[in-house]
């Protein structure tokens, strides 16, 4: 079996301990995702060297230790088998305070030390707070629920990693905050691949997944470029600070647990791969935009409903809604597509898109020659000012590529060469759809069974019909999507959407077009201070 075909087996490569006889075992994470001033971050660390340094480093355009130790006691501890599930249970190994004068921010914690010879590392990571929301002109909010469905540390996320007596891979609806976080997803090197392919395939070309093969080569999870910081926030993070904005920083679970997470502040923003929200998440970004706020989402894939438990620090996803309990409970909390009728809160109602209308180009087998690129159908929307975009026009095309993985949008028409939302899926009637490209529901499989396949469009028709009972509604009954820039008004605010999970490509490329655009919504949503940043710069 080669490394390729490795990659579909049940498990792939796994962290957990004890899982590679004589390999270094170096992890940790803390007992929340974030922290104001003043609070203690307790750390739990598993090491099976003798001892460990630890360092706290402020990440982003400028990362800036703020923290040291060295020589800690390396201590290991019983974890249970289903620690993907239930949580690692380790006792606290180090507290350390958030000083007041460190910054609003991603903080790394990165353990080190020597093992047979040579230094290791691992991460873990935590999010500082600010409680002074006038000092920056927006808020960053991770996509901490997009991380657990993806983190396969311990052996299963909500894809895979359960595997039953018959040897089916099986996903896990259970993911614990209280684990370590896959490697890759935090830190990686410059340059690791991403889930799309930046090149233009010749005829008779047989697909390949060049992240999943570069993490099986280099000891990464197969989940690496999935989600999270290393792939998206990160990045986004750099040019934003490298472009002189000022950002505070949230997670999705302080959207959840606190109803004034976002008071204070003119502009969320989320970047990169977001696809699982709860109720309360929704509902506290709908009343941000409602108030008069904006919401500038640099990212795709909005689709799923979660939901949370912060006590047992445990996320649930069940997917298709005969398997989850809470069907016979409450239908609209079952976790599924929010585009599910007994949920009776479209996607499209909080993004403007929804994820059930897009999904996938350049990643793998689907769209595999695509441009890569938005091809523009609405010039003079303001968010294309200055960039001498015409209709028709392509921008961010391969190998760029700032349209991939996972994209959304909403079910539409075209009227005299311009694009509408019929508004079937929710979406609003004073929708703008400014850009387009067409993506598909999942690869077919033309090779029986003998290429590895990414998101296989047999699944995702099964889990429709598990859905809707064999009964897709319309607008859903299709392989073919498309992903969408689109803008819409939303009470008093304003929700502007770039519909795809790399749109951050084109910000790590320093692609003209992708970097004027996301200027001119993070100016127009901005408070003044942006507004003031953005004029000095021009």
């Amino acid at each position: 079996m080669d490394k390729l075909q490795a990659w579909s087996q049940p498990g792939g490569l796994i962290e957990r301990p004890g899982q590679y006889p004589e390999a270094s075992e170096l992890w940790c994470y803390t007992d929340k995702f974030s922290y104001l001033g003043g609070e203690n971050v307790s750390i739990m660390v598993y090491a099976n060297t003798d001892e460990y340094d630890v360092e706290i480093i402020r990440d982003g355009a400028r990362p800036t230790t703020v923290f040291t130790q060295t020589g800690l006691p390396g201590r290991q501890h019983p974890t249970p088998a289903d620690a993907y599930a239930v949580g690692c249970g380790w006792p606290e190994s180090l507290s350390v305070v958030v000083d007041s004068e460190w910054e609003s921010g991603f903080y790394l914690v990165i353990l080190r030390a020597r093992h047979r010879g040579r230094v290791v590392e691992s991460e873990g990571f935590f999010i500082v707070r600010s409680s002074t929301p006038a000092d920056a002109d927006f808020v960053l909010i991770h996509t901490t629920s997009t991380m657990l469905a993806y983190n396969d540390w311990g052996g299963a996320n909500h894809y895979r990693g359960v595997v039953n007596e018959e040897g089916d891979d099986l996903p896990s609806p259970v993911s614990s905050t209280r684990r370590p976080v896959a490697r890759g997803m935090l830190r990686k090197p410059a340059g690791a691949p991403r889930n799309v392919h930046t090149d233009s395939p010749e005829p008779g070309w047989i697909p390949r997944h060049p992240a999943y093969e570069w993490a099986w080569l280099n000891g990464y999870s197969r989940h690496h470029a999935d989600s999270f910081w290393a792939t998206y926030e990160r990045p986004f993070t750099v040019w934003a600070e490298e472009q002189g904005y000022t950002f505070h920083h949230v997670t999705q679970h302080d959207l959840h647990a606190d109803s004034d997470a976002l008071a204070g502040y003119s502009c969320a923003v989320i970047a990169g791969h977001d696809e699982y929200w709860t109720w309360e998440m929704r509902d506290r970004i709908d009343a941000f935009v409602d108030g008069g706020a904006g919401l500038a989402r640099f990212g795709g894939n909005f689709l799923w409903q979660v939901r949370l438990d912060l006590d047992a620090g445990t996320q649930t996803c069940f997917k298709d809604p005969a398997a989850d309990p809470m069907l016979t409970v409450d239908p609209t909390r079952v976790t599924t597509a929010w585009d599910w009728p007994e949920i009776n809160r479209p996607g499209a109602h909080t993004m403007g898109l929804t994820g059930n209308a897009g999904i996938y180009s350049r990643f793998g087998a689907t769209t595999p020659r695509s441009s890569g690129g938005f091809t523009v159908y609405r010039p003079d929307h303001w968010a294309l000012k200055g960039t001498d975009l015409y209709y028709g026009d392509v921008f961010g095309a391969a190998p760029i590529v700032v349209f991939g993985f996972e994209v959304d949008g909403v079910d539409y028409t075209f009227r005299k060469g311009l694009p509408y939302a019929t508004g079937a899926d929710g979406a609003s009637s004073d929708l703008q759809i400014i850009a387009m490209a067409p993506a598909v529901r999942g690869s077919r499989d033309l090779w029986n069974g003998t290429v590895a396949i990414g998101a296989p469009l047999d699944e995702a028709e099964e889990l429709a019909h598990a859905m809707f009972n064999g009964d897709t509604p319309d607008h859903l009954d299709t392989e073919f999507g498309s992903g969408m820039i689109a803008e819409y008004s939303r009470g008093a605010g304003t929700v502007f959407n770039a519909g795809s999970a790399e749109w951050v490509s084109g910000l790590m490329r320093h692609d003209g077009f992708t970097e004027r655009i996301t200027r001119n919504v993070l100016d127009r949503l901005g408070s003044p201070a942006a507004e003031d940043i953005a004029g000095r710069k021009r």
